[in-house]
């Protein structure tokens, strides 16, 4: 990757002191006082909205000059995405509720319902779980294990209302817990 470090975001924010009428460090471009507030600052889930916005602005100015027909092969390429690094996949809540457990079921059975996915998907869709899968894509290419614009496709999925790169790290992560497929290091978890 070219300029190495320059092209991708820092993963770390700081948050300086900032005045009531000041805008609000979330991005959202309201003044802080009628925002995030002044005392507490801006909230996780705002922050993560904020650095979203940044890298997806990022991806679709690389993006933009590509054909339809190539931006529809890189979106169709973030399927496989999440079996190549655990850090792609949607982290899983250590108690599952029960239309995951329901989930881990069908897919160990090797028929995932549609319905189950999308439920499950939903409980599991925040920003902040879309941030650190971001931030998971930039590492990744940053390392030269994704292809730039690869990675540049995952970070416009990830910014918008798409739900592409989720739901397929959510059966990636489900299939490994489950022992239906290997991690990308190639272990079987006991099914």
């Amino acid at each position: 990757m070219e300029g190495g470090s320059d092209r991708w975001p820092r993963h770390d924010l700081v948050v300086a002191k900032i005045g009531r009428n000041e805008s609000c460090p979330c991005g959202s471009g309201r003044k802080a006082k009628r925002c995030c507030g002044v005392e507490r600052g801006p909230s996780e889930e705002s922050l993560a909205r904020a650095f979203l916005s940044g890298a997806c602005r990022r991806a679709a100015v690389e993006l933009r000059r590509l054909s339809d027909a190539v931006l529809g092969e890189l979106f169709e390429e973030l399927w496989d995405l999440p079996a190549a690094h655990l850090s792609l996949q949607v982290g899983l809540p250590k108690l599952h509720s029960p239309v995951l457990a329901r989930l881990c079921d069908a897919v160990a059975g090797g028929d995932p319902d549609p319905e189950l996915l999308e439920a499950v998907v939903s409980a599991v869709d925040t920003p902040i779980e879309r941030a650190r899968l971001a931030r998971a894509v930039i590492a990744q290419a940053q390392a030269g294990m994704i292809e730039e614009k690869l990675a540049n496709a995952a970070l416009l999925d990830l910014g918008s209302d798409s739900r592409r790169l989720l739901r397929a790290g959510l059966l990636q992560a489900v299939a490994v817990r489950v022992g239906a497929t290997r991690t990308p290091a190639g272990v079987l978890l006991a099914a």
